[in-house]
């Protein structure tokens, strides 16, 4: 066995080995709750309720995303309503030059008697003179043309810039209502997921999170299963090193929907911005980093690069190598480190790609 193939077997079983003890650990503190009474006829098993709950909170990761993209999107908004009123601020002081420039040009008519340049030329018996005023007609016939064109196109823009700024306004409200629904939405499937664990003794709570390792574990056993480890090796590159040691330097902080950190984080959160500390700007939302982002397959999956989760991308994790990632989880849960295939991979993406 080669050092890098002994490095990822130590790797792969380091993290077998501490899915294992987890639930060790849990079923330690479970026993009790093992020798519970049968629920009663009609009643949700635990393991219902922990679909139930997940379902919740997978629904309200959904809301989450459609929130921090509508925030996105009205950040942006909101920057290109400040430069549309740069522009104008500045057509309306061009627009104020150019009436200063015709305003000259009508008082130095006045001064000259108000009889026009071509009346003046006319009455003119010096041929030199004549030929000396007619070249001075043609040049202010086409600087007060050049004026008037200039004045058209600066109150056209104008027109422009207002209807463009009417139009971002539109999209801002629109996003304010999207965030606004997305947000009750998000609060009404916590609230819901929560009620559902606060009925719950303290041994089926214990026993709740033994059932959630399990299901992780299965699905993290059955992705290794495949050989897939045997073909993943690709070294992280500069920029996903960084990332990696960011995200892996917030670990034990909490899950919180629409945080950026630095004291909490949700998935696509954390994500975003172990990416920006590693001089890359990426998109905020795991369903846009999925979109947005040069996709690579999964053999060829390297630390650093994200794996966007679930057929609706809407959980992101950081992969970290021998098998791992590092992800925000959900609401009540801190930022930590799990195996890569623990949920169903839609796609692995690249920010440095």
């Amino acid at each position: 066995m080669g050092t890098v193939e002994r490095r990822r077997w130590r790797g792969a079983s380091a993290l077998t080995l501490l899915c294992a003890t987890a639930l060790l650990a849990v079923s330690a503190m479970t026993g009790a709750a093992q020798a519970a009474p049968m629920p009663e006829p009609g009643a949700k098993s635990l393991e219902q309720v922990r679909k139930e709950i997940d379902e919740l909170y997978r629904q309200a990761g959904t809301a989450t995303d459609a929130y921090n993209l509508a925030e996105s999107e009205a950040k942006a908004q909101s920057a290109k309503i400040v430069e549309i009123a740069k522009q104008v601020v500045a057509g309306q002081d061009r627009i104020t030059a150019l009436k200063n420039r015709a305003g000259a040009a009508a008082r130095a008519q006045y001064r000259s008697g108000g009889m026009p340049a071509g009346a003046q030329l006319a009455l003119s018996n010096n041929p030199s003179q004549f030929l000396d005023g007619a070249d001075r007609i043609r040049q202010g016939e086409k600087a007060t043309t050049d004026l008037l064109s200039e004045m058209n196109r600066t109150q056209s823009d104008l027109q422009q810039y207002a209807k463009d700024a009417s139009a971002q306004w539109e999209k801002l409200e629109a996003n304010r209502i999207k965030q606004e629904t997305s947000k009750k939405q998000i609060e009404e499937k916590i609230k819901s997921a929560e009620s559902l664990e606060t009925k719950l003794q303290a041994e089926e709570k214990a026993r709740l999170i033994q059932l959630e390792q399990e299901a992780q574990y299965k699905a993290q056993t059955a992705w290794l299963s495949t050989g897939v480890l045997k073909e993943i090796n690709t070294s992280a590159s500069e920029s996903g090193k960084k990332a990696v040691q960011y995200a892996t330097a917030q670990m034990g902080k909490p899950y919180e929907w629409g945080a950026e950190g630095p004291s909490s984080f949700d998935c696509s959160g954390l994500t975003s911005q172990a990416w920006r500390a590693a001089g890359k700007s990426i998109p905020r939302t795991s369903q846009e980093q999925l979109r947005l982002l040069p996709k690579v397959a999964i053999k060829d999956m390297r630390p650093g690069d994200l794996i966007i989760y679930f057929d609706d991308a809407t959980h992101v994790g950081m992969y970290v190598g021998d098998g791992a990632m590092i992800h925000a989880p959900r609401p009540g849960r801190n930022i930590t480190l799990a195996g890569a295939g623990s949920m169903p991979i839609k796609a692995v993406v690249r920010p440095d790609a």
